[in-house]
């Protein structure tokens, strides 16, 4: 049984998160970071290559432990939960986009979106039917038979969405997602972001486009370890 995040209390709140990777040298990748994330944000983080931003969005994810500090999830602490319960809340309440998309190559477009539903508490009997219908609301209804090497690159982006929308998280984390698309197909998944936060969905960009970044709501700047918060 899938359960929903409480609304009255942040997706993500993040107080005074450390990750240090040892060296030699350590390396001080994220330093007394605070972060609050609503249940209707949309927020870009930008930041030069080695800022910091692939090890926020691991936080975020709950793929990685802060060395220090609290980050709970819809209310709950995260830092001393098990592994298996971290896999947990991560398969049902968060969904992950990624620049080169992930996808199964020898799986149609229907059995690529379907396969987020078998790792998150979703029956086999509505699998199918919650796939499809994330593949209708990002327009490739059509496609649901064909395989990714017969789609447009943004078209495979939007599958990878679907796929990521498919269980109904309460946020989004998108890794550079436009970083193999025109500017067209750019154009067309920054939309389809925008209608996911309206339908309210948290989403949070990493991007190094200042035309993507701009597009969000809330833009953070990273660098060396530490949050601004833009205007």
């Amino acid at each position: 049984m899938m359960t929903r995040l409480d609304p009255t209390v942040p997706v993500v709140d993040a107080v005074d998160l450390t990750k240090i990777f040892p060296g030699p040298p350590a390396v001080n990748a994220l330093r007394g970071v605070d972060l609050r994330i609503a249940h209707n944000d949309y927020l870009a983080i930008v930041g030069p290559s080695g800022s910091g931003k692939s090890t926020i969005l691991n936080m975020l994810g709950l793929l990685d432990r802060p060395t220090s500090g609290a980050l709970r999830f819809g209310g709950v602490a995260t830092e001393t939960m098990s592994e298996d319960a971290r896999a947990a809340l991560r398969s049902e309440h968060i969904g992950f986009v990624f620049q080169a998309f992930h996808l199964l190559s020898r799986r149609t477009v229907l059995e690529n979106v379907m396969l987020a539903a078998m790792y998150a508490p979703v029956p086999r009997a509505e699998r199918e039917e919650r796939a499809r219908a994330a593949l209708d609301r990002v327009g490739l209804s059509h496609r649901v038979s064909f395989t990714p090497a017969t789609l447009s690159g943004g078209e495979r982006q939007r599958v990878a969405i679907a796929r990521a929308v498919c269980t109904s998280p309460g946020l989004l984390l998108a890794d550079e997602p436009t970083g193999n698309l025109d500017r067209n197909s750019s154009d067309s998944v920054m939309e389809l972001f925008e209608e996911l936060n309206a339908d309210g969905i948290a989403i949070v960009i990493i991007t190094h486009d200042d035309d993507v970044a701009q597009r969000a709501a809330r833009r953070i700047r990273i660098s060396d370890g530490t949050l601004q918060e833009l205007t």
